[in-house]
């Protein structure tokens, strides 16, 4: 028993015989059919059952699938990045995080593509709860991160996650993706949690923290969706934060999210790779600071790269600019592309609630306004 059993994605010996136990399953079939829409059932069962490692069922069955989601529900993906950073290294990507599975999936892809090690990536327990998931999910190397404990409880999940990261980085040299805070980014307020990267230090408990960070190639990653595809599954969370009522997600809540990510409307995507920060973690290091402020430091550092690196689109600076009641950005998108994200709003939202449009349109402005306070431009002076 490895003390990581309860925990890591499958071993390439573990593959196969996981592949037969689902091989049957209707969301699979579903899943195939998708991604091979012209191919026979027995085809790609026979494909799959030959299977022996982790790396050919995503390059075979999961990567096809991600190129056929962005034929079907997107504009198009671009990057930007990835062709500074080195074949055979392992990388820490730290990301803004805006959809449960295409976040890590796109990655993935495109590391593919660019001749890079794939990561290991952490996913909620919480998303993984039915079995056939719960497979494809250590198929695909996803490490599970465990949710609602407390205390004791919390702080063994973290170490153990921090261990496993840390054993993957430096023993594996397997890349690991990790979002910047705990679940997706509501509101479009990327901001990295401190407690993340108090985290990723556990397993060196009782060392100074920076010395791991030295020792590994950290790269904050920019994920921009033109269209944020689970927008109007934020309305009930909204709508309990306008009540002040704390929120409780509903029995199938994240099958749901987890579906409309993968489908719903996102027009053009992009992933910016914005560089390894290894020169900006030896100048923390070196700072007179507490470590509890050295980690605030590196926390800002990552978010200052995630919102330069992020690509605003029309979506942006039309909320932008539909929000504070001006024309600041109109330069920056046509008359069409604004009519057509006016109707989308208006098809969603209730209108009558100024707070659900307020909201709405924060979640697209806010990435414009965290833009500008990392390139030093004037911006208003709080988000809504």
């Amino acid at each position: 028993m490895s003390q990581f059993d309860s925990i890591r994605p499958l071993y390439d010996a573990e593959a196969n015989a996981a592949i037969r136990k689902i091989i049957d399953d209707s969301m699979l079939e579903a899943m195939m059919s998708f991604t091979f829409p012209t191919d026979t059932k027995e085809h790609w069962k026979d494909l799959m059952v030959h299977t022996h490692s982790l790396r050919d069922f995503q390059v075979n069955f999961i990567y096809p699938g991600i190129q056929k989601v962005l034929e079907k529900s997107s504009d198009g993906l671009s990057t930007g990045g990835f062709d500074q950073l080195e074949s055979n290294t392992a990388y820490l990507f730290i990301s803004n995080h805006r959809d449960i599975i295409l976040d890590t999936s796109l990655l993935n892809a495109v590391l593919y593509e660019n001749g890079l090690i794939l990561t290991t990536s952490a996913i909620g327990d919480n998303l993984i709860q039915k079995q056939f998931l719960h497979t494809l999910s250590r198929l695909n190397r996803n490490f599970a991160i465990k949710r609602g404990l407390q205390g004791r409880a919390l702080l063994e999940s973290s170490k153990l996650a921090s261990a496993y990261i840390k054993k993957s980085l430096l023993s594996e040299n397997r890349s690991v993706w990790t979002a910047q805070r705990e679940g997706r980014t509501k509101d479009g307020n990327d901001s990295t949690h401190r407690g993340v990267l108090k985290m990723l230090t556990l397993s060196d408990e009782g060392k100074n923290p920076f010395e791991y960070f030295e020792k590994i190639k950290v790269v904050p990653i920019s994920i921009s969706y033109e269209y944020d595809p689970t927008d109007v599954l934020k309305m009930p969370e909204w709508i309990a934060k306008s009540k002040d009522e704390k929120y409780i997600k509903g029995e199938h809540e994240d099958f749901l999210n987890l579906l409309r990510g993968i489908m719903g409307t996102k027009k053009r995507i992009h992933l910016q790779a914005n560089g390894v920060l290894n020169k900006e973690i030896r100048e923390i290091s070196a700072m007179d600071l507490n470590q509890p402020d050295k980690l605030t430091k590196l926390a800002e550092t990552i978010d200052h790269k995630i919102w330069t690196g992020y690509k605003l689109w029309p979506s942006n600076y039309i909320a932008h600019d539909l929000l504070y009641g001006n024309e600041e950005y109109v330069n920056f998108y046509t008359d069409a592309e604004k009519t057509a994200f006016e109707k989308r709003m208006l098809e969603k939202v209730n209108t009558k609630n100024e707070f659900l449009i307020k909201s709405f349109l924060s979640m697209y402005a806010n990435p414009v306004n965290n833009q500008k306070v990392a390139l030093n431009i004037n911006s208003p002076s709080s988000q809504f």
